[in-house]
């Protein structure tokens, strides 16, 4: 029997998928539990407009996130910190500060997860802090640390 299968199902499939399985198998467990449908041509169907609005919607958000990126890269982000002999900062600034910082400044909802910050800032000067916007949109936040 032909199954769509509603969940990913341990070494069977995955969401979406269609699979071929014995008779008792989809009745017993995969149709019983919900876990998936029986392949008829209308459920074949709601398939099919199901990945092509499910397509629709994930274009739409990488067209939203490289908008996002451009915008981000006319804008920068200005910290002032407390510095030392030299311009060594006392302290560093960390992704929850920069985030902080772009929330306050530019009114911009960034999450302090999303930004790649190997490490703190810890030096006077400008800086390009990439941020994940999307699995395949990286965008650079232009932060600039002065002296307090």
């Amino acid at each position: 029997m032909k199954v769509i299968l509603l969940e990913d199902v341990k070494s069977l499939g995955k969401k979406g998928q269609l699979v071929d399985v014995s008779d008792g198998y989809a009745r017993n467990f995969i149709l019983a539990k919900k876990l998936g449908l029986e392949a008829t041509s209308k459920n074949m169907n709601d398939l099919k407009l199901q990945k092509a609005h499910e397509d629709k919607l994930a274009a739409e958000r990488l067209a939203e996130a490289k908008a996002f990126a451009e915008d981000l890269k006319k804008v920068e982000v200005t910290l002032s910190i407390k510095t030392g002999e030299g311009g060594k900062l006392f302290g560093s600034i960390s992704s929850k500060e920069i985030a902080q910082a772009a929330k306050e400044q530019l009114n911009l909802d960034i999450d302090k997860k999303k930004l790649v910050l190997p490490n703190p800032i810890k030096a006077v000067g400008t800086t390009l802090v990439p941020i994940k916007l999307h699995p395949q949109v990286t965008g650079e936040l232009k932060v600039v640390v002065r002296e307090a």
